[in-house]
């Protein structure tokens, strides 16, 4: 083989080798997911809140939490935080649907649909907007485009008891500090879209 073939050659190994990393870091990268909605896609009504007062006519769903799923968490990791959060919501503060903390990667590995719509052992309810430590779905608006809610979880050296019942969202941000926070280990989210009148 001349020079030439066997530069070709070393090039094409490279490349092989490149891409077999690069599909493996792929494959490792801590994922988070739902069955109920896919990433970026409209959510079914039935994740919306309820209405059973009647004096809520912007939930116009059934507040089934979604099924929420995670893969590939860090090693070292000790609790997971999960936040939703509309952006769009009430602008321009946004809208803090659900704070929920302390999960334990080693005993739970995701959340079943409908679980999270009352207060669960799986994980420290927080205190979102709605003066809840459980899943609170959207009570979006009429007239305006799908809000993105959104689903940020977060891999953490938190001990799963060591933070306290009740804190709100900005209560929980404070408890990592100043960015970029060493009590972070990684990062995964999920954006599910909700629209009144809802459709598809």
């Amino acid at each position: 083989m001349n020079a030439k073939g066997h530069l070709f050659a070393a090039a094409a190994v490279t490349l092989a080798l490149g891409l077999g990393a690069t599909t493996a870091n792929a494959a490792g990268l801590f994922t988070l997911a739902s069955k109920t909605f896919s990433d970026g896609q409209m959510m079914p009504k039935k994740v919306a809140n309820a209405n059973p007062t009647g004096k809520a006519p912007n939930c116009v769903g059934e507040n089934v939490s979604p099924e929420l799923h995670w893969t590939n968490v860090p090693d070292g990791t000790k609790s997971l935080v999960l936040l939703m959060f509309d952006p769009e919501g009430r602008a321009p503060f946004g809208v803090s649907h659900w704070v929920a903390y302390g999960i334990d990667p080693s005993k739970t590995k995701g959340f079943a649909e409908g679980s999270a719509s009352k207060d669960s052992d799986q994980f420290v309810g927080g205190k979102s907007l709605m003066g809840v430590g459980h899943y609170s779905g959207p009570c979006t608006p009429p007239g305006q485009t799908a809000h993105h809610y959104t689903f940020t979880l977060i891999a953490t050296d938190f001990a799963p008891g060591e933070l306290p019942a009740g804190l709100t969202r900005e209560d929980l941000t404070a408890k990592f500090g100043s960015p970029p926070s060493p009590h972070v280990k990684s990062v995964a989210g999920l954006v599910g879209l909700f629209i009144n009148p809802w459709h598809k």
